[in-house]
């Protein structure tokens, strides 16, 4: 926990020494200019914390899109304070099935004797990105690296699970055992268009579950590219 921690820090610092300005560069800066920005991310979604027993099958993906306003905080522009708003569709295939008993909501871990095809719960989230920028770009150069580090905030709009086996297939949707409001820490960094991106998660996925007697306490971790649009 403590090194993925430095993770978001230590970028915070390093660009106070990285970022200096050529005296022997001649740059015009636009006192307007900014990187408002469209972002489209997709994402390897894991289960981090997961009880015993349960495991992830399949793949589970993540799809992040939505606006971030570029704030500038220093006459040169290159560094700012982001703030967006988007929407993101995450899936996560494992072996813990969700049911309902007489409107009381169970969970179980599907062992190997179970005859199951498919087994996953779905999130939709609206979700608000806020940012610390740096980057090397100016007013008239759009291919640039960049570092952008801080946290994101989700609200969960919409959910819904989903297993496909023996004796029966159970669907269900907007359940409660989800936790409404999700956040956690970002990290981005990459050149141009393509960027790798990492959240990780700071609370639990599920609200106060159970298995088994042992609490339910996973927490998201998404991997995966970033790409930023003027």
């Amino acid at each position: 926990m403590k090194y993925l921690v430095l993770l978001f820090i230590i970028p915070l610092f390093s660009t106070i020494s990285v970022a200096q300005e050529s005296t022997s560069v001649n740059t015009v800066i636009d006192s307007l200019y900014r990187e408002d920005q469209f972002y489209l991310g997709v994402t390897y979604n894991l289960l981090s914390n997961k009880p015993r027993a349960v495991s992830q099958n399949g793949f589970s993906s993540g799809v992040h899109f939505g606006f971030i306003r570029d704030m500038p905080i220093n006459k040169r522009r290159n560094k700012a304070i982001g703030l967006g708003l988007g929407l993101s569709v995450n899936s996560y295939n494992q072996n813990l099935l969700i049911s309902q008993d007489s409107k009381t909501l169970g969970f179980t871990v599907l062992n190997d004797d179970t005859d199951y095809t498919k087994n996953k719960f779905n999130t939709y989230v609206i979700e608000m990105p806020l940012q610390y920028r740096w980057r090397t770009s100016t007013a008239t150069q759009y291919s640039f690296w960049r570092i952008y580090t801080g946290v994101k905030f989700g609200y969960v709009l919409a959910n819904n699970t989903k297993f496909e086996g023996s004796p029966e297939n159970i669907n269900l949707k907007n359940t409660d055992v989800f936790n409404t409001l999700q956040y956690g820490l970002t990290f981005c960094a990459g050149y141009n268009t393509w960027n790798f991106y990492l959240y990780y998660g700071l609370n639990d996925i599920f609200d106060t579950a159970t298995v088994n007697a042992e609490p339910i306490d996973m927490t998201a971790i998404k991997v995966g590219l970033m790409f930023y649009i003027l």
